[in-house]
């Protein structure tokens, strides 16, 4: 089987497996199907067909890319494109069996995420909301903006849950809204006062003026009325983070910091494991350590013997 035809068939194939029996949003299956195309090619040019594959060529595969400076957690993520194609290919007949099962990962460098201090937080809605036009808080980009913010600081949603959101996600009244996070797996997730007030003035101000034949039933709409895309979420994010004197972040910077400041407040991990959709426990305990540090670092400014 050739590289071409492979492109052209296997490669589709697993795509839509990736898609529509993993689950996996369309940014993961693009670097998942980017990578094994990767590898296929890199197969191909040492004249090694699909139904061929070995544990040794996966590894010289990846030692190319670390050779040429790859990061530790791109290099991660190929073992796990890697590990996943393989475990496909083997399912469906294209390999005898599995070579990837004895190929490990690289140990990623743990770092810890940056977050905001709440009064940064607060600052950066505030920022969000006078963004588009400085003298005209009511502009509807203004209240769609400072909902961005709002939102993803409390709750801790992911950005692309974010844009999924539908109007009849929210429930006003118990103010919870309904999230379908990775895996299509749902979950609710509750959100205070400060973005109930946003999500009320959006609703009632700011949606019906951008509304129109394209907006559907989506939550936050663009200029045009579509639904409002994540590039433009992550700029509104980085912007309002930027003039409210934190450092550089996105939306998931956001995430970070509503799960550091949950910790800090006395939520139990578990808790917020649940509020942030991760599967594992293991995933949500990078928050325990982001809480320490910056415990050492206030006693450090502030204690006379630190």
């Amino acid at each position: 089987m050739s590289p071409e035809s492979v492109g052209s068939g296997v490669l589709d194939d697993f795509a839509a497996f990736l898609t529509y029996e993993k689950g996996h949003s369309e940014h993961t299956v693009r670097a998942y199907a980017g990578d094994v195309r990767g590898l296929v090619a890199f197969a191909g040019a040492r004249g090694v067909a699909i139904g061929d594959l070995d544990l040794a060529l996966l590894r010289a595969w990846l030692a190319e890319h670390t050779r040429r400076g790859a990061a530790r957690t791109s290099v991660a993520r190929q073992v796990s494109s890697a590990k996943t194609f393989c475990a496909w290919a083997t399912r469906e007949g294209l390999l005898a069996s599995d070579p990837s099962t004895r190929l490990q990962a690289p140990r990623a460098h743990r770092t810890l995420p940056a977050v905001l201090a709440p009064a940064q937080a607060v600052a950066a809605a505030e920022h969000a909301a006078a963004m588009p036009s400085e003298e005209d808080v009511d502009d509807p980009i203004a209240l769609r903006d400072r909902l961005i913010v709002e939102l993803l600081y409390a709750t801790g949603i992911r950005v692309g849950e974010l844009c999924g959101l539908d109007v009849d996600d929210l429930d006003p009244q118990r103010r919870v809204l309904r999230v379908i996070g990775k895996g299509d797996k749902e979950r609710t997730v509750p959100y205070g006062e400060p973005a109930a007030g946003a999500v009320d003035r959006w609703l009632r101000e700011g949606r019906p003026e951008l509304a129109g034949p394209m907006s559907g039933a989506a939550l936050l709409l663009g200029v045009k009325g579509g639904r409002l895309n994540q590039r433009m979420a992550r700029t509104v994010v980085h912007r309002a983070v930027e003039a409210a004197g934190g450092p550089d972040m996105g939306p998931h910077g956001l995430r970070h910091s509503a799960a550091t400041h949950l910790l800090e407040g006395g939520a139990d991990l578990r808790v917020v494991q649940e509020l942030l959709g991760h599967s594992s426990l293991a995933t949500t305990q990078i928050y325990t350590h982001v809480s320490v540090e910056r415990l050492r670092a206030v006693h450090r400014q502030a204690h006379p013997r630190a």
